[in-house]
């Protein structure tokens, strides 16, 4: 274990790391800016389209899934980048994983979006409802 902050001393130091990451991926990441704003825009849709807890969990869980996974992915992005600008087929593999990640992400997040709104309007199969 290295040295240093322990306790509160350390929770407030990380925070603040992870507030900075926010920072960071706001100001360099247009991509993170777009996803932001429509998770903004679409907040107030989630208590017309959810009809419980879980369902609104869901929602705002997938809007966040997509952040967070867009987050790992200029990570990692920054770090192939770091390492050197020559190309190397393990750097392009990294960077096209992390953005598959970022699609799979949204796309589950898509899915289930379309789903409550199919729901909400009745739009489902019997069987599903």
């Amino acid at each position: 274990m290295k040295p240093g902050h322990t306790g509160l001393t350390r929770l407030m130091h990380s925070f603040g790391y992870s507030w900075q990451g926010f920072r960071a991926a706001w100001r360099h990441e247009a991509a993170f800016r777009q996803e932001v704003v429509l998770a903004v825009i679409l907040f107030p849709a989630t208590f017309w389209l959810a009809n419980s807890l879980a369902t609104w969990l869901m929602l705002i869980g997938t809007a966040l899934l997509v952040m967070l996974v867009e987050l790992l992915n200029s990570a990692i992005e920054a770090v192939v980048d770091r390492i050197g600008a020559e190309r190397h087929p393990l750097a392009g593999r990294a960077k096209d994983l992390a953005s598959a990640a970022v699609l799979l992400a949204s796309l589950i997040a898509g899915v289930t979006w379309v789903g409550m709104l199919f729901a909400r309007l009745g739009w489902v199969p019997w069987v599903w409802a």
